[in-house]
């Protein structure tokens, strides 16, 4: 039969671009040939390539010949041997909590599907639907928790005139949350800012979280990624799992690993007795079906070969190293390019900040300027990706931040 008609899609408006991959295609579309792409989160080599890490290549070849694999569904939760190994990498080998059988985890499609399952499973059973996350945060953190019908609220993290943490403001806003609001929290390596607060700094969160019933759940996107120790990285977790209070972690091992179209992730939920952490599973499990019935297997497989095995895992962190020293690197040599340039301003928050990201304290107007007159891509907030630069492109940067600055101050 001949369909004549109006499509019944008809009133479908056009949703926005999402800015992130705006700027991506705008990037691959721009033919200069002096182009730089500082935009989306991903770890790029000296050479501006991706990286595929050594130690995936040496897992993946084991997973080849396998002999006894196969492509069978894996359950609900995922691979269990790769569940237990991702809770002993965010809560250490001697956890109390993984010992008493307290944790639950589940594997996810990377971070970004940890934090949807984790927020569902807030919007169903749990008493508080409403978020607190940092302002800014990462540009996806809402909407995961609006999908989930969970009230999105701010706190006070960034001090734009320092380029720092507004830790009192961080801690006036946290005083006067509701009681038993969830509050999400970004472990190390903070997406956009690269300010993270100091272990001091955590504790005193964590104090005034728990005297007012605040429910934690961290995004764990950058654990390795800041000081090349996953234990360190760790470190603002384990605080409130150390009390024998509840919390949410949400795992990825995109960056750490250079697993980003594997999709791999893991959530974990913290409870206070082994029957209740079995009770929420079961409830993750009826959340998971309905939405992608079990999670795959490949990418999960490759980080459970790593993490299983002690020559694999030290020569990941190896790796993870030399990334994470490359960037330190680029924010060493960025800073200097600036401050022999007298640009004006201070700009040694370039190197108090960490982890792959960088918010330069550029304006829209700025940054609007160095993608048409330099074609340098970041997003409109002035966040870059430390990766993203070279020894060779990083004058570049700092004569046309130069110039963004003089002309647009």
């Amino acid at each position: 039969m001949e369909s004549n008609g109006d499509s019944v899609f008809k009133y479908v408006t056009r949703a926005p671009d999402i800015a992130v991959y705006a700027v991506m295609v705008a990037y691959k579309e721009d033919p200069s040939p002096f182009k730089l792409n500082l935009g989306i989160g991903v770890y790029r080599t000296e050479e501006g390539k991706p990286l595929l890490l050594n130690v995936v290549r040496k897992a993946e070849k084991l997973l080849v010949n396998e002999l006894s694999a196969n492509k069978e569904y894996l359950p609900i939760t995922g691979i269990a041997e790769f569940n237990k190994l991702s809770a002993k990498l965010i809560f250490g080998a001697d956890s109390s909590a993984i010992k008493e059988n307290r944790v639950t985890t589940v594997q996810c499609l990377s971070g970004s599907g940890s934090l949807r399952i984790g927020a569902d499973f807030l919007a169903k059973h749990y008493h508080q639907l409403t978020v607190y996350m940092s302002q800014p945060t990462y540009a996806n953190h809402p909407n995961f928790f609006v999908a989930a019908g969970i009230t999105v609220k701010t706190y006070r993290y960034y001090d734009p005139t320092t380029c720092g943490l507004d830790f009192q403001g961080l801690l006036e806003d946290l005083g006067a949350a509701s009681s038993g609001a969830i509050v999400l929290l970004q472990t190390c390596g903070h997406n956009p800012t690269g300010v993270d607060p100091s272990l001091e700094q955590w504790e005193q969160i964590r104090k005034l979280m728990r005297l007012n019933g605040l429910l934690p759940f961290f995004d764990c996107a950058y654990q390795g990624f800041v000081s090349a120790s996953p234990d360190a990285d760790a470190q603002p977790v384990r605080m409130f799992v150390a009390d024998g209070g509840e919390c949410l972690t949400a795992l990825s091992y995109s960056k750490i690993m250079g697993l980003y179209a594997e999709r791999v992730g893991a959530l974990s939920i913290v409870c206070k007795t082994a029957d209740v952490a079995s009770r929420v599973e079961s409830q993750l499990k009826l959340i998971i079906r309905p939405m992608y019935s079990n999670p795959p297997i490949h990418g999960a497989s490759i980080v459970t070969a790593i993490l299983k095995d002690r020559e694999m895992y030290g020569e990941w962190i190896t790796e993870l190293k030399a990334m994470t020293d490359r960037i330190t690197s680029m924010r060493q040599q960025l800073y200097n390019a600036l401050h022999d340039r007298a640009i004006p301003g201070d700009w040694s928050h370039i190197t108090k900040q960490v982890g792959m990201f960088s918010l330069t304290g550029l304006n829209a107007e700025q940054v609007a300027f160095l993608t048409k007159e330099y074609h340098i891509y970041m997003s409109s907030d002035g966040r870059i990706n430390l990766s993203g630069l070279s020894t060779k492109t990083v004058p570049y940067l700092a004569d046309a931040i130069h110039a963004a600055v003089t002309l647009h101050a």
